[in-house]
C-alpha cells in the first residue's frame, strides 16, 4: 500500500513539473514575441521620425536654394543624390525630384476647366516618342474637364465608365496622383509605368521646367522634334541652365518650330517630390512627400507612405 502510494505522489510530481515547464516554456516563448513585437513597433516608431527628418532636411535645403538662386538646375545642392546616412541602428536615404521638370497632365485644361488644345497637342508627342497611342490624350483631357461632352474622336465620358463593372463616373476634376491614371479608358499598368517618369499631376497648371526637363519632355515644346533635339537642348543649358526662358527659345533646335508654347515655360521650379527610406532593425519607413515652395515659405503639401517612386535616382542604361 505504501509502495502504491509512493508511486502516486512520483506521478503527481512528475505531471507538476512537465506542467510547469509547458507553463514556462510557453511564458518565456509569449515574452520573447512580445519583446519582439515591441522592438518592432519602437523602431517602426524610430524609422518614421527620421524619415520626418529627411523631409525636413529637403524644405531647408530648398528654401535655402530659393534664397539663394534664381533659377534651378539639376546640379544644384537639392538635386544631388546624397549618400546613406548611417544613424544610431540603421540606415536613411532619400532624394529631392522636380515635379515641374515633367509634363503635368493637370495642365491639359486650363483653370476654367476646358480642355487646352495646344497642351494636348504637347501630351501626343510625349505620346508618340514613348511608342504609346495617342489617343491616349483626349481619354484623360476629358477625365479632367469640367464638362460631360466627349473630345473627338477618342474621348472618355461617363457613357464608357457607366458600361463597366463596378460601374463608375468620369472624375472631371484634376487628378490629385499618378495612380488614379488606372481608372481611365485605355491607361493599363504597363503603360503608367512607362509614363510615369515622364509625368506629374500637380495641384495646379505650371509651367515646365527647361532646366530639369527630360530630352523626352523638352521635345514636346515645338511641332516635329525628336530625342535628338531635346538632348541637344539639354546639350546647350550645360551645368548653369538657361538664366531666362528667351535663352531656350532662341536654340537653334526650336527656330521656325510652330505651336512654341513659350508662356507655359520657365527656368525655376515651385513643386518638388521628396523620396526616402528610413531602416531600423527589422523596421522600414518610406515617405514620398509633395513640397510646394513658395516666396515666403516651403509648405509640405501631401504626405504618402507607400509609393512608386524610386528612391535611389535611375541609372541610365548604357546600352540605351
Amino acid at each position: 500500500m505504501v509502495l502504491r502510494q509512493q508511486g502516486v505522489a512520483l506521478i503527481t510530481a512528475l505531471l507538476i513539473v512537465a506542467i510547469a515547464t509547458v507553463a514556462a516554456v510557453a511564458m518565456a516563448t509569449r515574452q520573447q514575441m512580445d519583446i519582439r513585437r515591441t522592438a518592432g513597433m519602437l523602431h517602426g516608431e524610430q524609422a518614421y521620425a527620421y524619415i520626418l527628418g529627411a523631409e525636413s532636411w529637403a524644405q531647408v535645403v530648398l528654401a535655402r536654394d530659393k534664397r539663394d538662386s534664381k533659377i534651378d538646375t539639376l546640379y544644384e545642392n537639392w538635386a544631388t543624390q546624397p549618400p546613406v546616412s548611417i544613424v544610431e541602428g540603421g540606415s536613411i536615404i532619400g532624394r529631392i525630384v522636380d515635379l515641374q521638370g515633367r509634363f503635368n497632365v493637370n495642365g491639359l485644361v486650363d483653370n476654367k476647366g476646358v480642355a487646352d488644345k495646344d497642351a494636348i497637342a504637347r501630351y501626343k508627342r510625349l505620346l508618340r516618342q514613348l511608342d504609346l497611342d495617342d489617343s491616349l490624350a483626349e481619354s484623360l483631357a476629358d477625365w479632367i474637364d469640367k464638362d460631360i461632352n466627349v473630345l473627338f474622336p477618342n474621348g472618355a465620358e461617363d457613357g464608357t465608365y457607366l458600361g463597366v463593372s463596378p460601374p463608375y463616373r468620369a472624375a472631371n476634376r484634376p487628378l490629385v496622383d499618378i495612380s488614379e491614371l488606372r481608372l481611365i479608358k485605355g491607361y493599363e499598368p504597363d503603360i503608367i509605368q512607362k509614363l510615369r517618369p515622364f509625368i506629374a499631376a500637380l495641384p495646379e497648371i505650371t509651367p515646365l521646367n527647361v532646366n530639369t526637363a527630360s530630352a523626352e519632355v523638352l521635345m514636346t515644346v515645338a511641332e516635329n522634334m525628336s530625342v535628338a533635339d531635346g538632348e541637344a537642348m539639354i546639350a546647350a543649358r550645360g551645368e548653369e541652365g538657361f538664366q531666362t526662358v528667351a535663352k531656350f527659345t532662341g536654340l537653334k533646335e526650336l527656330s521656325g518650330k510652330k505651336q512654341l508654347t513659350t508662356g507655359k515655360l520657365g527656368v525655376e521650379s515651385d513643386w518638388f517630390l521628396m523620396v526616402g527610406e528610413a531602416n531600423i532593425g527589422q523596421s522600414r519607413a518610406r515617405l514620398a512627400s509633395l513640397i510646394q515652395r513658395t516666396s515666403n515659405a516651403t509648405l509640405v503639401v501631401r504626405r504618402q507612405r507607400e509609393f512608386l517612386e524610386p528612391v535611389v535616382a535611375p541609372v541610365p542604361d548604357q546600352n540605351e
